[in-house]
């Protein structure tokens, strides 16, 4: 037994010094370990000195290796594993080595993978540029047709319904800013399709129901957008729409024919319709407001002929206009009204003028026509103008002020060449007063000249000296 014992003994020593692989001294035997006891009652426990000698071996080696690793830091580390830094002794936590995205197995240089091109959502490192896939001809899903494939963007053709909701916003805007560029870059974006002739006939129709100046814009708009979205013939095809719907436009528009003939002696003076346009309506034209409509572009072609500039048929409104010009055709306005005593009419003239800034102009020369006449005719229709175009609000209170105050401030000049003008100023103006259309303050404004004796009384008749 004691023999065996011997054997046995032998055998465990032999297999104890297998499992470390260099010798430790007491303490790192240890390492923290108890210490082994292989007898139990004056017997050795073969298999518990077996297990507990490979436990105390894999503990070495685990030790040997933490300390491998920190050796490249230059600091010291101690039999727990805790790291000496000037003095001080930081207590290592297990957690920070399953967090360490270095490679645990000691290869690598420590770089990130990929080279920072890596992770979920990335494609590439920043700036790598991918070249064109080439096409795979043997790819099961490859067809020939995929070489002349050309992807363009497709605007569907503009239906007629939602034409007119679409263009009349456009031309409305252009009457505001005047810009005919901007108007045909919106409608080169639009698929007009078929529909192109209709442009010139919308314009027009909106333009009939505004003023002078929207007539001018439009007749150059029509000029500037033929050849880029619209063509001659669409022209041509848009103006004989608009003779077919003369009665349509009479009932909206009474001056429909007159207007719309102007449009197209302003076409053909642009070039946009040609010159036989209106011979080729000769004698099959059975609308009389399509005849007259043809007849107004007749003369005023004709007219053309004598040095008249048909560019100039709708005039230049608004603040685009001169002040002389203003004056003169204010003159002209006032003029035709003594001779045709149509109120009404010298009203819309003046209102086609788009000047409300200047009426005070009309009031002035109203005024001293007034003055200058020697009857009482001119003396009622004055009266008469300037009280119908004061109850129909087109000539207000700020104007009709200015017009009496400038008339007011000249009479010194007036007066030297129209004798008794303070007599007439001061008759006119109260007759205006009555009338409702200046105020009080205004009618107490009014210059007087006093009567001047030439003899005193108690002087025996003598002239004074100061009188010449």
């Amino acid at each position: 037994m004691e023999i065996g014992n011997e054997q046995t003994y032998n055998i465990n020593l032999t297999e104890l010094d297998n499992l470390s692989d260099t010798p430790f001294s007491g303490d790192e035997e240890n390492g923290g370990t108890e210490e082994i006891k292989p007898e139990i009652n004056g017997n050795w426990n073969a298999a518990t000195s077996i297990n507990e000698a490979k436990i105390n071996a894999r503990a070495k080696r685990r030790l040997r290796k933490n300390s491998s690793r920190d050796s490249g830091r230059g600091d010291s580390v101690s039999d727990n594993g805790e790291a000496l830094k000037n003095g001080v002794i930081v207590p290592t936590s297990p957690k920070g080595k399953h967090l360490d995205r270095r490679s645990r197995s000691g290869k690598g240089r420590g770089l990130p993978k990929k080279g920072g091109s890596g992770g979920k959502g990335v494609w590439g490192t920043p700036g790598q540029v991918y070249d064109l896939e080439e096409v795979d001809i043997k790819d099961p899903n490859y067809d020939d047709a995929q070489d002349n494939c050309v992807y363009e963007t497709v605007v569907p053709p503009l239906e007629e319904r939602a034409f007119e909701k679409t263009l009349t916003p456009i031309i409305q805007e252009y009457f505001e800013h005047g810009d005919t560029n901007e108007v045909a870059e919106m409608l080169k974006d639009l698929n007009l399709g078929e529909m192109k002739y209709s442009v010139p006939v919308l314009a027009v129709s909106l333009a009939l129901e505004g003023k002078a100046s929207h007539r001018e814009m439009t007749s150059k708009l029509l000029a500037d957008l033929c050849g880029t979205v619209v063509g001659k013939r669409d022209v041509e095809k848009s103006f004989d729409r608009l003779l077919r719907e003369m009665p349509e436009l009479v009932l909206d528009t009474p001056r429909a024919p007159q207007l719309v003939g102007q449009f197209i002696a302003r076409a053909v003076g642009d070039g946009i319709l040609c010159n036989s346009y209106i011979d080729g309506y000769k004698g099959t034209v059975d609308c009389v407001q399509a005849r007259a409509a043809l007849d107004r572009a007749n003369v005023l072609l004709s007219m053309t002929k004598g040095g008249k500039r048909i560019d100039n048929v709708w005039g230049s409104g608004g603040g685009q206009q001169s002040v002389k010009h203003l004056v003169k055709e204010i003159d002209m306005l006032l003029k035709e009204y003594l001779l045709s005593g149509d109120v009404s009419e010298a009203e819309r003239c003046l209102q086609e003028l788009e000047v409300p800034h200047f009426h005070h102009e009309l009031v002035y020369e109203a005024v001293v026509m007034v003055l200058e006449s020697t009857g009482e005719t001119n003396f009622q229709m004055m009266l008469n103008l300037l009280k119908s175009l004061w109850k129909s609000a087109v000539i207000t209170m700020d104007q009709m002020k200015r017009g009496y105050e400038r008339i007011y401030r000249e009479i010194p000049d007036i007066n030297l060449d129209v004798p008794h003008s303070y007599s007439v100023l001061e008759r006119f103006v109260e007759e205006c007063f009555r009338a409702g259309i200046i105020s009080k303050p205004m009618r107490d404004l009014c210059p007087s000249r006093g009567r001047k004796r030439f003899v005193s009384e108690g002087d025996g008749g003598r002239l004074k000296a100061e009188s010449y």
